[in-house]
């Protein structure tokens, strides 16, 4: 339902457009697109973490060093490992959606950095940077209207270009909230004594 005003009725409730775009959300630029370009630009919002998620760049923001290959107490990995598990993921993700001769990776040891620190002093940016353009180019796959959303992977066993972009943005939510809140303790004195 659109109006004038732009007052949709979305799962049963009401949004307003009035200060959504200064928000960075999707606002009433999106009155009267078709389904499947409604689908499609909310998808990339998705994959960009606006709205209610954190990005990337905000939760690597003046990441200190020291921090990066210490775990906190309790946890499971170090930041570095989150970041690589991140990049890695995501990057598996996009190499299925375009790639007729995709090899599936192990699990867990291909999705997991060796290391729990950076290798190198370049390896952090190395690795944020080829988050970002690994996110840009499945935002550009997603957006690409010549593929279809709801069409079967053709090498894949009955996913679609959805299900990938829905797993991606899921997955890099949860990580980046694993990657803030593992900072957050670093920052806050609680590191192993490892």
């Amino acid at each position: 339902m659109h109006s004038s005003k732009c007052v949709t009725a979305v799962w049963g409730r009401v949004d307003r457009c009035a200060g959504a775009q200064n928000r960075g959300e999707i606002g009433c630029e999106t009155e009267g697109m078709e389904t499947a370009d409604l689908l499609r630009t909310h998808l990339v919002v998705l994959l960009r973490m606006q709205g209610a998620h954190l990005t990337l760049d905000e939760a690597v923001a003046g990441f200190p060093v020291a921090l990066r290959g210490r775990k906190p107490a309790g946890a499971t990995h170090t930041p570095w490992q989150l970041l690589e598990h991140l990049r890695i993921a995501q990057w598996d993700i996009l190499d299925f959606c375009r790639n007729p001769k995709y090899q599936e990776m192990q699990w867990p040891d291909d999705y997991w950095p060796p290391t729990e620190a950076p290798p190198d002093g370049g390896a952090w940016e190395r690795s944020v940077e080829q988050f970002r353009s690994d996110a840009q180019e499945l935002e550009a796959l997603i957006s690409d209207e010549s593929l279809d959303l709801f069409g079967r992977v053709p090498h894949g066993s009955g996913q679609t270009l959805l299900r990938e972009a829905l797993l991606a943005a899921d997955h890099n939510a949860y990580h980046l909230g694993q990657l803030v809140y593992a900072r957050k303790m670093l920052e806050g004195g609680a590191a192993s004594s490892r």
